[in-house]
């Protein structure tokens, strides 16, 4: 099992991944953009809902986005070679279409599909997720860099910016292009250590840490 090829390149794909901040000019090939979204809309969805919508900007849409959350502050942004990102996708989730969805009849029983409020864990925000990382993962693949980032109090200017639907809710932005290696440089968290497996891992039960 160890020297399973295929794990082997799973390996080296998660392990290069990280959030690329700095990018070059160069754009992204559009078939190999419209690959990366083909896999993003692989991920694992609860029932099936497959409620996940990408808004990808290209171009001067992109000056559109930048508008819309920086404003003036561009001047004094932290990351500039961000703002070179030639592809920004955004990634959009529909929590009412999950109330739809099991409100059906093979999901009725689960009684979710009364109201958003009966969710006691949104997997709108789970699938949404793993739609990211998919992306994420998938642009490390094709060599490219990728950076995911909240939109925070800027999600209702985006939605005014590209007609947004009202009932659609950001996961984030997600910056794709090829990386500027000489000037990118990692963000403050980086240097937090990882947890290691013995930390994270409690096979069979649950067990306190000293």
């Amino acid at each position: 099992m160890d020297d399973d090829p295929r794990l082997e390149v799973l390996d080296g794909i998660v392990r290069a991944r990280r959030m690329i901040r700095a990018f070059t000019d160069q754009p992204v090939d559009a078939e190999v953009l419209t690959r990366l979204l083909e896999l993003t809309r692989r991920a694992p969805s609860a029932g099936n809902t497959q409620a996940w919508e990408l808004l990808v900007l290209e171009g001067d849409e992109t000056e559109v986005y930048w508008e819309a959350t920086l404003g003036a502050r561009r001047m004094g942004f932290g990351w500039p070679g961000l703002l070179r990102a030639p592809v920004l996708v955004v990634v959009y989730v529909r929590p009412g279409a999950y109330v739809d969805r099991y409100a059906e009849a093979d999901k009725a029983a689960t009684g979710l599909g009364d109201s958003t409020e009966s969710w006691t864990v949104p997997y709108w925000w789970v699938d949404g997720g793993a739609a990211v990382e998919n992306l994420l993962l998938a642009a490390t693949a094709a060599g490219l860099g990728a950076c995911l980032f909240g939109q925070f109090e800027h999600e209702d200017s985006v939605r005014r910016a590209f007609a947004v639907p009202d009932d659609r809710r950001a996961i984030g932005t997600v910056a794709i292009g090829h990386p500027d290696t000489d000037t990118d440089a990692s963000g403050r968290s980086a240097g937090r250590a990882r947890p290691g497996l013995d930390e994270i891992v409690h096979r069979g039960q649950w067990r306190r840490l000293s």
